[in-house]
């Protein structure tokens, strides 16, 4: 005998397969029978034990819950493995509904999720701003349910085309940063139950809609001003506020830096110890353009997926400096579901790897294939995971383990300066610990010299402090990064094929330069692609529209690094 209406409900809500947000349909079905609350459709331990939460929180919610009835909950489709407690919310409204104590067909239009306390108080779920932005701008369309009859009537039941959520406090705030997305915040089961509570038996018109029922405690829609969200987020935290002009000396460092930030390249610093590597690396975000409406989203989404998202970084481009410790898992991502790592975090920000030698070879050449396509796949034997990794890598390393290696030769004064007592076998060992293929993939191999001790004092010693350094390369970066933008929309970083020979010609005397340079350092055909690309930003840090012989004499001297 088939169900009748008021034994059938379903709500719509969200799982997280990496960035996407596939839809999950939760059926709730009270049968005769022995009484009972199963769970199905590949469900985790967390999503399992949602039935104890479940069941207390509708009781001290003040409402009936159904213990003669046998209780089915099917999430649908049952192929997508599904976790967190993010199906609490919809599989409690789904049995109110199914009870008739919830307007079934009034929940059609909005999708829910929300971990339940066992007193029925919402609580904030992982991965809230992910679900938003990859559900942004699908309609009613992609709700269409399965070919059974009853369910295709509540699906198509919905009103506009436009997803709405209903989410707790802490997510809501970060979902309703998505431009024009409806986001209702609900504290209590209690209050999204009231506002789909089915009509008065009497009562001649449909329900009304939550925007225009009586007011509930704790029930809100957000409408926060993106703009003046943007405009409130400090560019750095006060604690971590620098400028470089706080680096004394290293001027060839420096423009380096403005090149790399121009161009969105990559940069390995190699130094002694206490040259400035660490000091350039920490104030290489001031120097970015600030973050298109697109970059925030991406780069916030990735950090929602992790916890690790904070409302007031709206707009900040991210800067992750893991432990030369970590893993290849905690660096590129992994587990069992996948999980983002350490370059996704850093999507559209910096990712500084100190220390570089000193990471695991694996976690190293885990870099190849991001550094080239801004993409990390990860594939395991039951999940597949895709996670955007468009990060600015900037490294730093010792060019021995010593860090002494060369030291005396750049301050020729200082007579106590130590010299490298390191043999070339261990130089040669120490070293080889980057591959090739990894040094190829990185556009500026930048030497940073120790800076004499009396030069800490000499520089504009007795003079006005000069307006920020950081900002006025900033400006230049922004000036050029545009020039590119608008001439091919992508950064020259990412020049690859007809767009890299269209936007990088040379006349033949610039050929013949760098066929000779490539030549003599023994170049592969991907390391002369990369030297056209720095060449390239440099002309437009120089407001020129072609490439002349000092901007790609410039360029190749970036990629001079050669081992011991």
């Amino acid at each position: 005998m088939q169900a009748t209406l008021s034994d059938y409900a379903q709500v719509n809500s969200r799982t997280l397969l990496g960035l996407l947000a596939p839809r999950i349909l939760i059926e709730v079905h009270l049968a005769n029978g022995l009484p009972g609350f199963n769970l199905v459709g590949l469900a985790d331990t967390e999503v399992k034990e949602a039935r104890e939460r479940v069941r207390s929180a509708i009781v001290n919610s003040g409402f009936v819950f159904p213990n003669n009835k046998k209780i089915i909950v099917n999430l649908a489709p049952a192929d997508l493995p599904k976790e967190s407690g993010r199906f609490d919310l919809p599989i409690a409204l789904g049995i109110l509904a199914a009870s008739g104590q919830v307007d079934a067909a009034a929940l059609s239009p909005f999708e829910f999720a929300g971990e339940l306390s066992l007193s029925g108080a919402l609580r904030p779920v992982r991965g809230a701003l992910a679900m938003v932005v990859a559900t942004r701008g699908q309609g009613a369309r992609e709700r269409e349910g399965p070919a059974d009859e009853r369910v295709h009537a509540l699906n198509t039941g919905a009103s506009g085309s436009e997803v709405q959520w209903v989410l707790p406090p802490g997510s809501a705030e970060e979902a309703a940063l998505v431009p024009d997305t409806p986001v209702w915040r609900a504290e209590h089961l209690r209050d999204v139950a009231l506002r789909f509570a089915p009509a008065p038996p009497l009562a001649s018109s449909p329900s009304p809609s939550p925007s225009l029922s009586p007011s509930v405690t704790g029930w809100a829609r957000l409408n926060p001003s993106l703009k003046s969200v943007m405009t409130a987020a400090p560019s750095r935290p006060p604690q971590q506020a620098g400028d470089l002009a706080d680096i004394k000396g290293q001027a060839g460092a420096k423009r380096a830096l403005e090149i790399a930030a121009a161009g969105g390249h990559s940069v390995l610093m190699v130094g002694p110890p206490g040259s400035g590597k660490s000091m350039l690396a920490s104030r290489f975000s001031d120097l970015l353009p600030p973050m298109t409406l697109d970059e925030a989203l991406s780069s916030a989404a990735v950090l929602s997926l992790a916890a690790q998202f904070k409302p007031e970084r709206w707009g900040v481009r991210p800067t992750r400096s893991p432990h030369h410790s970590a893993s290849a898992v905690a660096l590129v991502g992994g587990g069992s579901p996948p999980k983002p790592g350490e370059i996704s975090l850093a999507h559209h920000g910096v990712l500084f790897l100190d220390e570089l030698p000193e990471f695991p070879r694996a976690a190293l050449e885990a870099l190849r294939e991001p550094l080239e396509t801004g993409v990390i796949r990860l594939a395991r034997a039951a999940h597949r995971a895709e996670y955007p990794a468009q990060f600015q890598l900037i490294a730093a390393m010792n060019p021995c383990p010593c860090g002494m290696l060369g030291a005396h030769r750049t301050v020729p004064s200082a007579s106590t300066t130590p010299h490298c007592r390191c043999t070339p076998e261990q130089v040669a060992r120490y070293q080889s610990r980057l591959s090739g293929p990894l040094l190829d993939r990185i556009d500026l191999h930048l030497h940073v010299n120790t800076v004499p001790l009396t030069a800490l004092w000499a520089e504009n010693s007795g003079t006005t402090p000069s307006p920020s350094e950081s900002q006025e390369v900033q400006k230049r970066v922004i000036q050029a990064r545009a020039k590119a933008m608008q001439r091919q929309r992508l950064p020259n970083a990412a020049l690859q094929g007809p767009h890299l020979e269209a936007h990088t010609a040379l006349a033949d005397k610039a050929q013949s330069l760098l066929l000779s340079a490539a030549q003599k350092l023994g170049w592969s055909a991907r390391g002369v692609h990369r030297a056209l690309r720095v060449s390239r930003t440099i002309a437009d840090l120089a407001n020129a529209d072609r490439i002349e012989m000092d901007h790609l004499a410039e360029a190749i001297q970036y990629r001079s690094f050669s081992r011991a």
